[in-house]
């Protein structure tokens, strides 16, 4: 059963001082241990998420504007109205709205039940160890290197661009 929520409410999680992000639904999936959560996000121009993961898969959809998605170990994509993505779980990934206008996407996620929506580099969820946290010398457009250090995967320097196509 779906549960609309009563009041349209901003998850709470890591992504919430950055983004205006508003819960459309959340309800358990039919798949054990998974819940399903569905966010209208809208992203200024010239503002980005910051690197970060979902602990589940991100299905999105772009409604409005043109959004700069750099996922790790792909090339960088420029999503425009129209055009969907697909983010693996626990995939450190960045989005930037690149104007004209306020970016909208429409993002559904198959999570782990019980864990925050969003995590960002150096923070942890109950069964994580915590990571160290990028510099901020990082730019735009580039993803931090992944290493074995952490479970799940988790940011080790050196830092390096994302893999080309």
């Amino acid at each position: 059963m779906t549960y609309p929520a009563a009041s349209p409410q901003p998850p709470r999680d890591a992504l919430a001082s950055k983004l205006k992000r508003t819960e459309i639904q959340h309800s358990p999936s039919s798949i054990p241990g998974r819940d399903i959560v569905q966010v209208l996000t809208e992203i200024p121009v010239g503002v980005e998420s910051g690197w970060h993961t979902h602990p589940g898969e991100e299905v999105g959809y772009i409604v409005a504007g043109t959004v700069e998605m750099a996922i790790h170990g792909r090339a960088t994509l420029i999503l425009r109205a129209g055009d969907g993505f697909l983010i693996p779980p626990r995939t450190p990934h960045n989005a930037r709205d690149i104007g004209p206008g306020t970016g909208h996407m429409l993002s559904t996620y198959i999570v782990e039940a019980g864990q925050p929506l969003a995590s960002l580099p150096g923070s942890r969820t109950t069964d994580e160890t915590p990571c160290p946290v990028p510099p901020p010398s990082l730019a735009a457009g580039q993803a931090p290197e992944l290493g074995p250090a952490c479970s799940p995967p988790c940011w080790n320097s050196p830092l390096r661009p994302p893999a080309g196509p």
